[in-house]
């Protein structure tokens, strides 16, 4: 037979149509499950429940928040979930949950700030910089009433006795650059100020002072010596105070507040799509947010609260239809008050710190262009090892294919795109352990409920009145959401013959961390190089033991991971054992029963208050500065390592190969710190 020439060939090659590439198919879910779920997914329902929530100022215990939990509780009950509910559990300041001070429902009825002008003999008002009804923002969380008419006084940060030197502030108004929480001591408390006009500049990011019209969230301090009040205003307006004050011009105001705490309630709303196996349906995989916030809030969290409602809605759906397998496990949906909230659940509702399997928890999950915003799928702390990050990365970086395939060619299986929403590609990010929002409760020593974080960072609008619904993208509510809902659909239905398949995301994973250990020890001393690839390796190999919480790993699984981190150790050198501990690096301390939580929580510190604030700060650990994290994540995972097995010197070289190297005598003192508080103690 004649042979054909290549140049034949490659001609014909050419003429011929292209065939369709093969559709990449969805980790870990049956295909037909995952369209299902992309297609009843609705970004823009998402957003009209969003809309609603950004609408109420939503501050702990207010009626803005009521309305909202009644709004969720209906919506849920509308979409099928029968046993919707707001728990109520009381707040008075002085109940505790764990580590968590109650701190009373706020609430605010009026409040105005007004400047005055003289016309004869009498001031009248002639400009009013801020209102409550307008813009809710503007009075800070837990003023409380005042009517004072006062002179307004620049005193700079207003945090330093220096900030005060040769000004009289008794009886005036303080314009402070800091928080009116830590102006407070000074200016009120010690030389006698009425009440603050603050232009804090929280959440610093690379835009935070591009818009000089941002008014940010201000806080004043929910358990105060002396009650006070503070207005927030724009940093055009505070600039344009100093420049007249520095001419030595006369501000006079008038400040009108009714606003105040009393005793009442946290409420939470929760709700379950109960599994269908008898003997899993106690077992539970919870999807939560928090849903207080000042007015507006979209991102920052309206969004996560809506995007959970939205996944409530279909997932229920598509179980009722046949279109999802019954799932074996039960789905539980929390909206509380951001970490005091959650805090108090666990304790209010102890049963859940047993049944909860794993968390997917979302808090800002709809950044459109204008936020800047990046979105995050956050692995758990080190002291936490979980396959369940696995999962999640893995859906959202299925997401990140094919929204990036469809941005460039306008054509994907999934492109996971919502009507009236944008069009460009997700590009999540896949990062490790960051802190700031209830997953830090759910992953903590105490409790150690692996909880996956879905979240935007930077925004260029938190906490500030242009968070708003207008910058929310509908197509970034469906993707969080098919991520979340994804995830937790899997981890609901999770069988032993799923093993094989979730370890070889494990197995691909683990090599991508190992690259990145690799990058990072080569730049450390050889004794710390040492440190990271042993922890490293020994994190790896809990990956596997985490599956064995949900389902029994069957034997041929575990061989053939057990080859792999043989190899993985042989390759790195991670298999030498660390040395013995001396001294004082031998002792072991665990973690008490009780209390339980996070030490740093919402409006309370434990520590500073059962320690004393001057001597918490003079902890060298809470201002150390790592590698990769500071004081407080060095604080959080040595509190988790000290679980009663781990020698000091053990918890310090894991936290060093987390963040970065620490000095022993810095953890031994953080960990004497607390074994004179009761949060732990020494192990004979």
């Amino acid at each position: 037979m004649r042979s054909t020439p290549l140049c034949a060939i490659a001609a014909a090659a050419i003429l011929m149509p292209a065939p369709r590439a093969r559709a990449e198919a969805p980790p870990l879910l049956p295909e037909p499950e995952a369209a299902a779920l992309v297609q009843e997914l609705s970004g823009e329902l998402a957003k009209r429940n969003l809309e609603f929530l950004s609408r109420q100022h939503r501050m702990r215990g207010s009626r803005g928040y009521h309305a909202a939990a009644e709004f969720v509780v209906e919506r849920l009950r509308e979409y099928g979930l029968s046993d919707a509910r707001i728990e109520r559990i009381p707040a008075d300041g002085e109940i505790f949950y764990g580590t968590q001070r109650s701190r009373p429902p706020w609430d605010a009825e009026f409040a105005e700030l007004w400047e005055l002008a003289r016309e004869g003999d009498v001031w009248v008002p002639r400009t009013r910089w801020a209102s409550w009804e307008a813009q809710p923002l503007s009075l800070a969380q837990d003023s409380e009433s005042a009517d004072v008419t006062a002179e307004l006084v620049d005193v700079g940060e207003g945090t330093a006795a220096g900030d005060y030197a040769g000004k009289d502030v008794a009886g005036k108004l303080v314009l402070a650059a800091a928080q009116p929480e830590l102006v407070a001591p000074l200016a009120v408390e010690r030389f006698g100020a009425a009440g603050i006009v603050s232009y804090a500049q929280n959440q610093k990011t690379a835009w935070w002072g591009e818009d000089e019209n941002l008014i940010r969230w201000g806080h004043v301090g929910s358990f105060p010596k002396q009650p006070t009040f503070a207005f927030m205003v724009a940093l055009k307006t505070a600039r344009a105070f100093r420049e007249r004050l520095a001419r030595g011009e006369t501000i006079r105001m008038h400040a009108t507040v009714r606003a105040g705490r009393r005793p009442g309630f946290y409420e939470v709303v929760t709700a379950t799509i109960p599994g269908a196996d008898p003997s899993l349906r106690e077992h539970e995989i919870g999807l939560s947010c928090h849903l207080d916030h000042p007015r507006p809030g979209a991102n920052d969290n309206a969004s996560g609260c809506a995007t959970i409602l939205e996944i409530a809605r279909a997932v229920s759906k598509l179980v009722r239809e046949g279109k999802l397998a019954p799932l074996a496990r039960t789905l539980r949906f929390i909206w509380p008050p951001e970490i005091e909230g959650t805090l108090a659940l666990l304790h209010h509702r102890p049963e859940l710190q047993t049944r909860l399997q794993a968390v997917v928890h979302l808090d800002m999950v709809g950044g459109g262009p204008a936020t800047k915003a990046i979105f995050h799928v956050t692995r758990g702390p080190a002291s936490l090892p979980s396959f369940v990050h696995d999962v999640a990365a893995a859906f959202a970086e299925f997401v990140n294919r094919q929204t990036g395939a469809f941005a460039s060619t306008g054509s994907a299986d999934y492109p996971l795109v919502a009507p009236e929403g944008g069009k460009e590609a997700l590009l999540a990010e896949r990062v490790e352990y960051t802190m700031g929002s209830d997953h830090e409760v759910y992953n903590e020593g105490s409790f150690r409920i692996p909880a996956i974080y879905l979240n935007d960072w930077p925004d260029r609008y938190i906490h500030t009145n242009f968070d708003s619904a207008a910058n929310i993208d509908p197509t970034k509510l469906k993707r969080a959401g098919f991520i979340a809902a994804a995830s937790a659909v899997i981890l609901a239905g999770l069988r032993a013959e799923q093993a094989g398949e979730l370890w070889s995301l494990l197995e691909a994973a683990s090599l991508a961390r190992t690259a990145t250990i690799l990058g990072r020890r080569a730049g450390l001393p050889a004794e710390e190089a040492l440190n990271l690839t042993r922890f490293h390796c020994s994190y790896e190999r809990a990956q596997l033991d985490s599956i064995g919480r949900f389902v029994h790993v069957p034997e041929a699984v575990g061989a053939e991971a057990a080859r792999f981190y043989a190899g993985l150790e042989a390759l790195v050198g991670g298999s030498e054992p660390a040395p013995a501990p001396r001294g004082e690096g031998a002792l072991v301390f665990r973690r008490r029963p009780e209390p339980k939580g996070p030490l740093a929580v919402f409006g309370y510190d434990y520590l500073a208050d059962r320690y004393g604030p001057e001597r918490a700060q003079q902890l060298g650990l809470l201002g150390y500065r790592g590698l990769r994290g500071g004081g407080s994540e060095y604080a959080y995972e040595v509190l988790n390592f000290a679980d009663g097995r781990r020698s000091a010197q053990a918890i310090r070289d894991a936290v060093a190969a987390t963040y970065g190297p620490v000095p022993l005598e810095l953890v031994l003192e953080y960990l004497r710190a607390l074994e004179s508080i009761g949060v732990v103690e020494p192990v004979e």
